[in-house]
């Protein structure tokens, strides 16, 4: 028994100092200067590839032993044109498919989308203040967040009535020019009036004077 302990002894002394050996080695690999990390991919790249890995999996689930066995007896007859119908129903299904994302990328701008939370995300690792995280109080968190909203609608509502204010008393002021010039026009159109009775009524007066008997 003692020698069979004594002959153990030496096999883990062998396997611990090649575990050390090992972690040494480890050690200074970690320690070397390796290959800088890849950079991340971006949001839309992200995007792009679960579309592809769904693409991927939709085949996958609809693969063509799949496809063959719904369509066995037709399969027996015309192999080689079930192998062309599948082929062309799975080019048919990724272009529609592909069609239809792009189609909402686009409505949705999601491409812009994607590169403006990029932007966001890559200029918020150099901010030294704590990022925003809801109190768990709703009313408060919501009144937070709408507060900066709010008071700048009402400087811009101010800002729009005071316009639409100056530019009243400049109406104002027109429509009682324009008062003040009619009135005028008035008072002169009276003036000429009585001036040409007056001297109607001096030309009647003579008138009647030369119609006088002698």
């Amino acid at each position: 028994m003692g020698g069979g302990g004594g002959g153990a002894r030496p096999g883990h002394g062998g396997g611990g100092r090649r575990w050390r050996r090992g972690r040494a080695e480890d050690g200074g690999t970690d320690g070397g200067d390796g290959p800088e990390p890849a950079a991340a991919p971006g949001r839309a790249q992200v995007f792009s590839t679960v579309v592809d890995t769904f693409l991927e999996k939709l085949v996958a689930a609809g693969s063509y032993q799949r496809f063959v066995s719904c369509y066995r007896c037709f399969y027996k007859l015309q192999p080689q044109l079930t192998r062309s119908i599948y082929d062309q129903f799975i080019s048919q299904l990724q272009t529609s498919i592909k069609e239809e994302i792009q189609e909402v990328k686009n409505e949705g701008n999601l491409e812009a989308l994607f590169n403006l939370l990029d932007k966001i995300v890559e200029e918020a690792k150099d901010r030294e203040e704590p990022a925003w995280r809801p109190s768990g109080v709703p009313v408060q968190d919501m009144r937070a967040a709408l507060a900066p909203f709010l008071l700048r609608h009402r400087c811009h509502l101010r800002r729009a009535l005071q316009e639409r204010q100056r530019r009243s008393s400049s109406l104002a002021q027109e429509v009682l020019a324009g008062r003040d010039s009619i009135a005028e026009l008035q008072r002169q159109i009276q003036a000429r009036q009585q001036a040409w009775q007056a001297i109607t009524e001096q030309q009647r007066e003579l008138i009647m004077t030369l119609q006088e008997p002698q």
